[in-house]
């Protein structure tokens, strides 16, 4: 066996001297794991950009935004893919900004960052699942801007990056040590010495230099999901947003500038955590965290069955009863999630679909659980339906 098989590459080196080394290194012993994380919006929600993950369309008609003082042109040559933008008010076109990275999965949306002199900023068009068209990046005005990337918005979306700039401030990385995708080492620290002892001792079955989820207090399990789900947490108190690593506290590392808001307060969009830990569920509960109900390693996106289980698993059929009327319960294939954790406008994350219209509100799942008036939900349903009616209407699809 080659002696480089007991020195796998480091693909980027935590600040604690720990080294990443991906998680192609883990399918070696936890194949089954592996292949099911890869279809998660988790593995996916950054990658290089490629015509594998690359969603919005590139063909003629599908491939101009319109506002009104640009147009956006997506433009594909060969195996590479740009965005050119054309200044209708001083009829100019600039020069097309290659993707270099596509943010998020797909499921709610898509956008790409380039690079300049190793300078990460955010192109103008974003992709939008619900309506299948470009639209004009999330907080972007009709005008053309390069937004520059910095930590706080990249910490969710990739494994590490390794900012020129310490304090995260800078939008300037080194290209070549960018973990993408939230990986195996997102959660379970960088494995460099774990992978390192394993190969060199195969017959050893405990696991060794890894951190495991299960053994660690609830507060830390549901930290290790919070550094991403509990708001922006700008307000940092050592290191930078990359620093803090699962097992340790993370309110030790950041926190909210406006910590303690109500659950009112708290936005769809984000905090999850938030949310959650205001809920009865929650409170009435001395384990439950957010594994409780979602296996980070597999895609259980609208599987509702699972979830319905995961709710009777502690209401059970004779101790708790749905009230619902039995024609609402067929039409939403008695969904539990559906009436108790319904989708609600994010009131900090809109869009501006198209020329001259208004922005459209994200509409995002709930983790507040509880129960929502039925005049509520009706409202909520009816605004999120008709809105993406209109809008396909509106653009022609």
């Amino acid at each position: 066996m080659s002696p480089d098989y007991f020195k796998p590459p480091a693909l980027a080196t935590h600040f604690n001297g720990e080294h990443f080394v991906g998680s192609l290194t883990c399918k070696e012993c936890h194949a089954d794991i592996y292949e099911t994380h890869l279809e998660t919006a988790h593995f996916n929600t950054s990658a290089l950009a490629s015509a594998d993950n690359i969603i919005g369309s590139f063909e003629n008609g599908a491939s101009i935004l319109s506002l009104d003082e640009l147009e956006v042109k997506m433009i594909e040559e060969g195996d590479a893919y740009y965005q050119q933008v054309v200044d209708k008010k001083n009829n100019q076109t600039l020069p097309a900004q290659k993707i270099g990275v596509v943010i998020g999965s797909g499921v709610k949306g898509q956008s790409y960052l380039t690079w300049e002199d190793e300078r990460l900023f955010q192109l103008q068009a974003s992709y939008y699942p619900p309506t299948d068209s470009w639209i004009n990046s999330p907080g972007y005005p009709n005008q053309f801007i390069k937004r520059p990337v910095r930590d706080g918005c990249l910490k969710c979306h990739v494994t590490f990056a390794t900012n020129r700039d310490f304090s995260g401030q800078g939008n300037q990385y080194d290209s070549a040590k960018m973990v993408y995708g939230v990986d195996c080492e997102k959660c379970h620290r960088p494995a460099g010495k774990h992978v390192v002892f394993h190969r060199e001792n195969p017959d050893v079955e405990t696991a060794r230099f890894m951190l495991q989820l299960d053994t660690l207090s609830r507060q830390l399990r549901l930290d290790a999901c919070a550094q991403c789900h509990s708001g922006p947490r700008d307000r940092i108190l050592q290191g930078n947003s990359f620093s803090y690593l699962s097992g340790e506290p993370l309110d030790a590392y950041s926190r909210n500038f406006h910590k303690g808001l109500s659950n009112q307060e708290l936005d769809v969009h984000g905090n999850q955590y938030g949310l959650l830990t205001g809920s009865k569920c929650f409170i009435q509960s001395t384990e439950m965290d957010c594994g409780t109900c979602h296996d980070p390693h597999k895609n259980q996106r609208n599987d509702i069955q699972y979830f319905n289980q995961k709710c009777m698993s502690c209401h059970q059929a004779n101790t708790a009863i749905c009230t619902e009327d039995e024609s609402v319960l067929h039409a939403n294939g008695s969904n539990c999630i559906s009436c108790h954790m319904p989708t609600i406008p994010s009131k900090i994350m809109s869009l501006q679909l198209t020329e001259d219209r208004a922005e459209t509100a994200v509409y995002v799942r709930t983790h507040l659980i509880g129960i929502y008036e039925a005049e509520d939900k009706t409202i909520i349903e009816t605004i999120d339906s008709s809105a993406v009616r209109e809008i396909k209407e509106f653009i022609g699809k």
